[in-house]
């Protein structure tokens, strides 16, 4: 025989009006609010960190022997579970597609970065191997990237020439600083760092830094040097003074190029069955650009040179003594490499439906680097280009790395000698073909309708870049995102509430007119933790709302102004103490006014910071509401013995006196057999309460007969 469900029982608490004898008593039910026992903690956020250790210490005795190989060999995870029969092929495919791209492009990077193609080479050799290893992701391909390498070339460029050997020097220690800082940051968990720059700040970084990477490689074009900067205006006036040293031949050959990487790029995407059109466009400009130069051999146009044949040796980085110097770049490439690298490494992830944890990821990047830093490599970060190829051509696992680092290795040992001939302005075309689809106009256009706040992020970073460097516009840009998220913060939004007409619920009266608010009582939620910085802020809103809800459609008994004030805190994640201040404030001015706080489901790490601080004692138990609804039914109740006591007063007494004593009879109930602190610990409960009670009745108004 089933079972009958047992009917919900809603503790039943009873409000009397202080002047019982001339209105009848109004039943009013509401949830009980369960308060923490404050010596169970010794602090709000102990009992977080207890449990947060608990949990990492269950997580850390179920793990085996397989799961700690796989945190720190991340590789293991896809080499156990290899599909060979359906892996490999694709795997072969899309690693030497990638492998094929990557060779030129990294001599394309290694010019732009200041050093010889040979550097970029080794870049791309040594750290893909180590990334396979550590790295957690499978799709993304780790090598030279154009921002990075921009950057190198512009930090590097005001130390030392780049003709002179220490620049070479520095770009190693360079590379091995920033793997330094990138495998602490992952092993201290700390990628969440980077959050706080906001993603126009990015974008318009981005686009910036692609503007200036593009005319720098003008001089592969037009045939005369140009000045090395970061900063657009130098470089045009450069590009300006030296105009009567053009050469057409570069500059031919170089569109020529550029317009074939750019068609094969736009087929590429946007037709399925052409698609490897976009990974062979790097080879297809160095072959094209190549046997140009050998059939022909223009004097006008410069060829890369003689390039060493061999893979690369081990050396330890020396030359530290500008490290200091390096520290802001540092830090710079750390950032992109986790916004870029790290970013898409989590899309890709899940698109092919695994998980990756950022931090070692991170890890992942920073040992690439620093191990590569011994075998003659500059920085390396995560490629978006070559990553989308890779994916796009099926690559499953960490062996299209694998088979990435190999090809790299063939060319090292077998293709140096062929590659002295290839032209400079072809790898100029490589670079500024990659570069292009960085100007991210099109977020800036999406920005302007959607956030005007946004949009100044984006307009401000990118300005700034262009006109004052890298580091000036990274660190603006950074500047006004922190700004713009501690203003937000420091300003949070707060809604007045309204009941929705048919229901208990209550949302913010501005998007719902229909909403409607009662006489007498104002309901205010806060939508952010309150804190230090934002106290004042509160304070002055709530103030204002005593007097703007009055011009709000109103229902209940007649009264002149406000008595209650609910605070709706389920929003409020936090508290600290100058908050708790604020409020014992905000308490004592409200009752010198005769008006009573009320407050509404707080969590339960607030209501314990509350309760520790005496500040539940303070405005009183009774006053702590599960609901927004349980509240406006007791301060209803309230306002109606406030309406009664004043007409039965009739001209005798003033209104201030007839609300001092009304409030008098408040703080005499609090101590009487009505006590909702003691109703809630169960030893005033009658079972009359409970037996006349109907759980779904919830009367809001008095209905005289």
């Amino acid at each position: 025989m089933p079972l009958s469900p047992l009917p919900l029982l809603i503790p039943h608490i009873t409000y009397s009006s202080p002047s019982s004898s001339t209105m009848p008593t109004r039943s009013v039910k509401i949830l009980q609010l369960q308060h923490p026992d404050t010596t169970s903690y010794g602090s709000s956020g102990a009992g977080y960190s207890s449990s947060s250790f608990s949990r990492l210490r269950e997580k850390i005795k179920e793990m085996t022997f397989f799961n700690w190989v796989e945190m720190f060999l991340p590789c293991c995870r896809w080499i156990r579970t290899y599909k060979w029969r359906e892996y490999l092929q694709v795997d072969l495919m899309a690693g030497s597609t990638v492998g094929i791209m990557l060779v030129p492009q990294a001599m394309s990077y290694a010019k732009l970065a200041g050093l010889q193609p040979i550097y970029g080479l080794y870049s791309g050799f040594v750290p893909i191997f180590i990334y396979a290893i550590f790295g957690s992701s499978r799709q993304i391909s780790i090598g030279p990237a154009a921002l990075t390498s921009l950057l190198v070339s512009n930090v590097l460029g005001k130390i030392v020439d780049s003709s002179d050997a220490l620049y070479t020097e520095l770009a190693i220690v360079l590379t091995l600083m920033v793997g330094i800082l990138e495998c602490i940051m992952g092993i201290l968990r700390l990628g969440w760092l980077i959050r706080f720059i906001s993603h126009s700040v990015i974008s318009g970084f981005t686009t910036a830094s692609a503007i200036v990477i593009g005319l720098s490689q003008a001089k592969y074009f037009l045939g005369y040097e140009i000045d090395r900067s970061s900063e657009i205006v130098p470089i045009i006036k450069s590009i300006i003074s030296g105009a009567d040293k053009f050469s057409w031949p570069p500059f031919v050959m170089g569109s020529i190029i550029l317009a074939i990487l750019q068609t094969m790029k736009h087929l590429g995407k946007s037709r399925k069955h052409l698609k490897f059109l976009r990974a062979m466009g790097p080879l297809t400009a160095v072959i094209l650009g190549t046997s140009s130069a050998k059939i022909y051999h223009p004097s006008s146009i410069t060829l890369v040179g003689d390039i060493p044949q061999g893979l690369p040796s081990f050396s330890i980085p020396k030359c530290f003594k500008h490290a200091k110097s390096l520290i802001p770049t540092t830090l710079v490439i750390t950032g992109v490499a986790i916004l870029e690298s790290v970013g898409i490494a989590k899309a890709l992830a899940a698109k092919n439906g695994y998980e990756l944890d950022s931090n070692q990821e991170l890890f992942g990047l920073g040992a690439a680097n620093v191990l590569g830093s011994f075998f003659s490599a500059y920085p390396t970060t995560g490629s978006f280009s070559r990553s989308a190829v890779n994916h796009e051509n099926g690559a499953k696992t960490g062996l299209a790395g694998v088979i990435t680092g190999i090809v790299m290795c063939c060319a090292l040992l077998f293709l140096t000698p062929v590659f002295e001939y290839i032209p400079l302005c072809a790898l100029a075309a490589i670079v500024i073909s990659a570069v292009i689809s960085l100007v991210d106009y099109e977020e800036a256009i999406f920005l302007w309708p959607v956030s005007k706040k946004d949009f100044l992020l984006w307009t401000i970073t990118a300005i700034t870049t262009l006109f004052f460097g890298i580091e000036i516009g990274v660190l603006i840009g950074v500047g006004f995102s922190l700004a713009f998220v501690i203003h937000e913060s420091a300003n949070p939004h707060i809604a007045v509430l309204g009941r929705l007409p048919g229901t208990t619920v209550y949302r913010n009266i501005q998007q719902y007119p229909e909403a409607y608010t009662y006489n007498g009582i104002v309901i205010v939620r806060i939508d952010s933790p309150i804190y230090f910085a934002n106290t004042s802020y509160i304070k002055d809103r709530l103030r204002e709302y005593e007097i703007v809800v009055d011009k709000l459609t109103r229902r209940g008994p007649q009264v002149g102004r406000i008595y209650f004030v609910v605070l709706e805190m389920s929003p409020v994640t936090y508290i600290d103490t100058s908050a708790v201040q604020a409020l014992k404030e905000l308490h004592h001015e409200y009752k010198s006014r005769h008006i009573q706080i009320a407050i509404s489901n707080p969590n339960r790490n607030v209501l314990l910071m509350l309760s520790k601080s005496g500040l539940v004692e303070l405005i009183g138990k009774e006053w702590y509401f599960v609901r927004v609804h349980d509240a406006v039914q007791v301060c209803l109740q309230h306002v109606e013995s406030i309406k009664e006591d004043h007409m039965a007063s009739g001209s005798d007494s003033s209104p201030e006196e007839t609300e001092s004593s009304f409030f008098k009879s408040l703080l005499k109930q609090r101590g009487e057999d009505s006590s909702v602190a003691q109703l809630e610990s169960g030893t005033n409960n009658k079972p009359s309460d409970l037996k006349h009670s109907d759980p779904l009745s919830e009367p809001l108004l008095f209905q005289k007969s």
